[in-house]
């Protein structure tokens, strides 16, 4: 860097002995090997316990993206329901549970019941104590049935509405319009409700 009109000469200190403060990653394979070993013991102690929870297939966000199904943060309360798993039980049997999503449509909450139902066949509960099984445990039988650690993967999707003709009743269906008037309705039923309360009042005061 050169020098130009009346600026203030550079004063560059190099003299810091850097070589004592540079941090060296140097441990590096000794925790590779470490990370490795803790993976083993950890994976030896959870058993035949799939790897990943279960989730559900969701549409992914924007136009771009819905075309494709992806796996979303957890069941809705509805699909736990129709499946007939317990919002409690269901994370014991690793089944993430995300009681903030909504089920928005018939199609993409029957995919993840079917979903669910295919796990809840797949799935055997081993007893805590062998001679002692609970409520819930599988069967002895069960038990033997040999088992996976591969969570069910994410469908293809959902098939297509085979293509047909528009019929007259859906073109001339108003869709903004009955939004509106259902908002409106909604809107004015407690006022509606009164006032037809207030003139069924007067009425039989008038017949008295």
């Amino acid at each position: 860097m050169g020098f130009a009109h009346n600026n203030v000469l550079h004063a560059n200190h190099f003299r810091k002995d850097w070589q004592r403060r540079v941090r060296t990653w140097f441990d590096q394979p000794g925790r590779k090997l470490r990370r490795r070993n803790a993976r083993k013991a950890k994976a030896t102690t959870l058993g035949v316990r799939p790897v990943t929870l279960l989730r559900p297939a969701v549409r992914g966000q924007t136009v771009r993206y819905n075309r494709k199904l992806r796996e979303g943060r957890g069941f809705t309360l509805a699909e736990l329901k129709e499946a007939g798993i317990g919002r409690k039980e269901a994370r014991g049997v690793g089944i993430v549970v995300d009681h903030r999503r909504r089920n928005l449509s018939e199609e993409g909450k029957k995919l993840n019941v079917e979903r669910l139902n295919a796990y809840k066949a797949r799935l055997i509960v081993f007893p805590r104590k062998a001679g002692k099984p609970k409520k819930g445990d599988s069967s002895a039988d069960d038990l033997k049935a040999e088992t996976t650690r591969v969570t069910l993967p994410i469908p293809e999707g959902v098939p297509a509405e085979a293509p047909r003709k528009i019929t007259q009743e859906e073109r001339d269906f108003k869709a903004y319009r009955t939004l509106r008037d259902a908002r409106a309705n909604a809107r004015h039923e407690g006022a509606r409700k009164a006032r037809a309360a207030k003139k069924d009042e007067e009425e039989a005061a008038k017949k008295k």
